[in-house]
């Protein structure tokens, strides 16, 4: 599988300057689980995304404004715990100076709280208001966890959770082989969201995450703990 990656992520590199072995076609993959996991936050959760914090903090204003379709406990819940996830993988960092070590180990925790998840979807289902605070917090502090790591690796155009640079630069930057990045992180993510959406829509919040949880453990055990890094 690692093999597939890595050639996988050469094609992400048309001029030939990859120089992160298999990680570009990981953030690929975790890109798509992005899309998954924030179309059954959005649907289930209380309309709030446990990914894309910009729309998080836009959502606490319109529910402070007075949107009874908002709400400000989930808002204010997303964003706390992305930002715990977030410290958690800074302080980590800390200890693990070795970038890809560092996101094997980050990205192994983020599958067992989507696993976790997973759990709480299967046993409590998503309407309640506390499987909605548990739910939203293991997500979150998932996505915080992988944003950070993410971050540190610096794999340019591959950020698996936001996409308004990605886009802007797709507008503004003539054609050239960081297109083909480019357009692979939005196809991910739209793919992400189309699939999760219909999964939610159809058959419920644990059907959804189950695939997430999958794409999460395949870019876990892509990168092995021992891996050294820059």
């Amino acid at each position: 599988m690692r093999q597939v990656l890595e050639r996988a992520a050469g094609r992400l590199f048309p001029d030939g300057t990859n120089e992160h072995g298999a990680l570009p076609a990981v953030l690929v993959v975790l890109t798509l689980a992005t899309g998954i996991v924030d179309a059954v936050s959005f649907l289930g959760l209380d309309h709030v995304f446990v990914a894309n914090m910009t729309g998080n903090v836009v959502f606490l204003g319109f529910a402070l404004a007075g949107d009874g379709d908002l709400s400000v406990r989930a808002s204010l819940l997303a964003l706390g715990t992305f930002a715990a996830g977030a410290w958690t993988a800074g302080r980590i960092g800390r200890r693990v100076p070795q970038r890809e070590r560092l996101f094997a180990a980050v990205t192994a925790v983020h599958a067992g709280l989507v696993a976790a998840a997973l759990a709480v979807a299967l046993t409590a289902g998503h309407r309640t208001a506390a499987a909605q605070t548990a739910l939203i917090a293991l997500l979150g502090c998932g996505m915080g966890l992988q944003n950070a790591a993410v971050r540190a690796l610096a794999v340019p155009d591959l950020t698996t959770t936001v996409l308004t640079r990605t886009l802007t630069s797709l507008a503004a930057d003539a054609p050239g082989p960081a297109t083909v990045r480019r357009l692979a992180s939005l196809t991910a993510m739209f793919t992400g969201a189309l699939c999760g959406g219909t999964l939610f829509l159809r058959e419920g919040a644990a059907p959804a995450l189950a695939p997430a949880l999958a794409l999460v453990l395949l870019a876990a055990g892509a990168v092995p703990l021992r891996a050294g890094g820059r």
